[in-house]
């Protein structure tokens, strides 16, 4: 059985980047963590670590979700390691616990019954929820620097739909809609980060705890 989560009570703030494949916020969240030094520490994406650590990425649905039970850990405990390094720091996290349901065979409820939580746990895990709409949806390449990514156009669209639909139920939700301009969206998307960050007082929340 697997372990529950514990939901964070340490006052830590933590903004999760996500969207489609393609969409720009690992981009983007390089970008802030330069901009704002060290006020923020970035989580790195744990499918990236996963599977360039070599873990199989196979089709079949039993290796499917064998890889996101391994992600969706990996996550977790990124998550736990990160804060003890960084006690003072904001986390931006690329990815978060609940994307392993969108990758998830079948119905997003067998992940989070697998896994032995639910959707509204997971949620509350993040303070506020930054959606990178992928380019794919726009019809341009999702090419980039991430040689584990391996979506087709389609299914970065179908993985995008079903991202926003289980993301969009936190109450701290923004999109950053696709833009023909990279530069315009990534402008978007740091300066939406900005007033996240501005708004949630992450800084004043840490000192009362």
């Amino acid at each position: 059985m697997s372990r529950k989560p514990k939901n964070p009570t340490n006052g830590h703030c933590r903004i999760v980047l996500t969207g489609g494949p393609g969409g720009g916020k690992t981009t983007a969240g390089d970008l802030f963590r330069r901009e704002m030094g060290d006020q923020v520490v970035l989580v790195p994406e744990a499918a990236t670590m996963v599977f360039s650590g070599g873990f199989p990425r196979l089709a079949q649905p039993g290796a499917v979700h064998a890889a996101q039970r391994a992600i969706y850990h990996v996550q977790i405990h990124l998550e736990e390691a990160v804060m003890a390094q960084h006690p003072d720091q904001i986390l931006l996290c690329d990815r978060g616990t609940v994307d392993g349901a969108a990758y998830w065979p079948g119905s997003s409820d067998g992940f989070f019954e697998d896994i032995g939580s639910t959707l509204e746990r997971e949620l509350s895990r993040y303070d506020a929820v930054i959606f990178f709409e992928s380019a794919a949806v726009g019809h341009m390449s999702i090419e980039g620097g991430n040689p584990i990514r391996n979506e087709s156009m389609e299914q970065a669209v179908k993985l995008d739909r079903k991202l926003r639909a289980l993301w969009s139920q936190h109450p701290k939700f923004i999109l950053v809609p696709h833009n023909p301009s990279f530069f315009k969206k990534i402008s978007f998307g740091l300066a939406v980060l900005d007033g996240i960050v501005s708004e949630l007082g992450c800084k004043e929340r840490r000192k009362k705890h």
